[in-house]
């Protein structure tokens, strides 16, 4: 899937961020690596692709971000003879995990030779021997066809573990690699884990493969299990516009998840092509009032006596009165968008006396826990061989991200600091409004303009 609409040419910037990525020491084993063409840590590719941009920083004497390009080196840190590595998934599941974990544990196999691959079981409890998940041997043999499958072999978990305890456990099974899997929280995890390590002075490095449907971690065009996961949210639309059609005064409702960035209900009511409303974290809506969502619903209704919606899930939570907590990974716990539109929408038409049906599909669950699609299965392979490189290289405190068509090395600590987001006045959202012919503002004049 194309990332176009996802990555925006970046406006000028006029505060540089560090992209410098952190080496445990320098690499003196010769790779054993075929038939590759290695890449040097001075090769890098610009943050902006836009020239106009680019002349701009250099016109006003800003230095030109750029990020280190992922790949095979010449000259490696660790001993493959020696190295122990593992690997761990936390957070929700999402497509393609398998298939991460499937290419980490044949790359270090198959092309470095390293010998001994540990899986850490239910995410970071299983780096908490007080949790009683022993680590697991992972061989190809183990990996053979977990590709096939949805979910993840290793299982997972939410919610953080002692660092101090994570980092003696690594140490006393003399891991040197520890790969994270994982979604923004699992980035803070490996994060803190990488700054425990340096204040220890151990040589482990941390590297982070981003995972998430919501497609919104930072500094990366696109993370894998997206695509898969509006590929599976298509036939949630399509069944919602069936039954919207085959009622009078038909309203179909879809919410799909996105907690606090709608590109999953974005793109696909873009795929879909039948969606009339998009309700996203991003842009603020109301119900009421002449400007209101559901005035403007009922005039779709009016004119065509069908209409088909799609929700994320950290749509409108605003609109929401009640405190909702926090979870384990401490995010603010989302009310039900989805069942609150449902019943105001129920509600409005039959005080307006309309004969109306309305359908709900909430297929949150089933879109990220399919097995991979064939492009984001690939898409998952290119991620974990250039983790594998990174490793065995001595980076660390880093994700590998693709960034403008090519992989890169991001540091963690950047990639946390913000959430990507759709742009309101953006090429993707202004591709919505024009797919769905929904307003751009569905807010009476007491609420701010979005992105204002």
């Amino acid at each position: 899937m194309s990332t176009e609409m996802n990555t925006l040419l970046p406006e000028p910037m006029t505060d540089a961020f560090n992209t410098e990525i952190e080496t445990l020491g320098p690499c003196t084993v010769r790779s054993p690596l075929r038939y590759h063409r290695y890449v040097s840590d001075s090769d890098r590719a610009l943050y902006s692709q836009n020239l106009n941009n680019v002349m701009a920083q250099i016109k006003a004497g800003h230095p030109l971000i750029s990020f280190e390009l992922a790949g095979p080196r010449e000259m490696i840190f660790f001993d493959p003879s020696n190295v122990k590595a593992a690997i761990v998934t936390c957070g929700g599941l999402c497509p393609g995990l398998n298939d991460v974990i499937r290419a980490i544990v044949h790359e270090l196999t198959y092309m470095y030779g390293v010998k001994h691959i540990k899986g850490v079981q239910y995410g970071y409890a299983g780096l908490n021997p007080n949790m009683g998940f022993p680590l697991i041997d992972l061989t190809p043999n183990t990996v053979k066809y977990i590709h096939e499958d949805g979910g993840t072999i290793l299982g997972s978990s939410r919610g953080p573990q002692p660092i101090d305890v994570i980092v003696d456990t690594l140490y006393r099974e003399e891991i040197r690699m520890l790969f994270t899997i994982g979604g923004d929280g699992t980035l803070k995890g490996a994060h803190a884990i990488r700054n425990e390590i340096e204040r220890r002075g151990l040589k482990i490095a941390v590297i982070g493969v981003p995972k998430t449907i919501d497609n919104d971690i930072n500094l990366v065009s696109r993370t894998f299990g997206f695509e898969t996961a509006v590929g599976s949210a298509l036939e949630s639309l399509r069944c919602a516009h069936s039954e919207a059609e085959g009622a009078i005064n038909g309203i179909g409702i879809v919410k799909l998840m996105g907690r606090n960035s709608g590109f999953v209900a974005a793109y696909a009511a873009l795929a879909s092509g039948d969606a009339n409303f998009v309700l996203v974290p991003e842009v603020p809506f109301e119900f009421d009032g002449p400007n209101g969502f559901l005035s403007h619903l009922e005039k779709r209704i009016s004119e065509r006596h069908h209409a088909l919606v799609v929700v994320a899930e950290g749509a409108g939570q605003n609109l929401f009165s009640e405190p909702t907590g926090v979870d384990r990974s401490g995010n603010r716990k989302l009310a039900d968008i989805g069942l609150l539109v449902k019943q105001r929408v129920g509600d409005y038409f039959t005080r307006l006396g309309l004969e109306h049906s309305v359908k709900y599909i909430d297929p949150s669950y089933m879109i990220r826990s399919v097995p991979a699609t064939a492009d984001d299965g690939v898409f998952c392979l290119f991620l974990g061989q250039q983790a594998a490189h990174a490793g065995m290289a001595g980076k660390t405190g880093l994700l590998v991200g693709l960034w403008n068509d090519v992989f890169t090395h991001i540091p963690i600590e950047a990639a946390i600091q913000h959430r990507k987001h759709i742009e309101p006045k953006g090429i993707l959202w202004m591709s919505v409004l024009e797919s769905t012919g929904q307003p751009e503002r569905m807010v009476n004049e007491s609420i701010p303009a979005a992105g204002a």
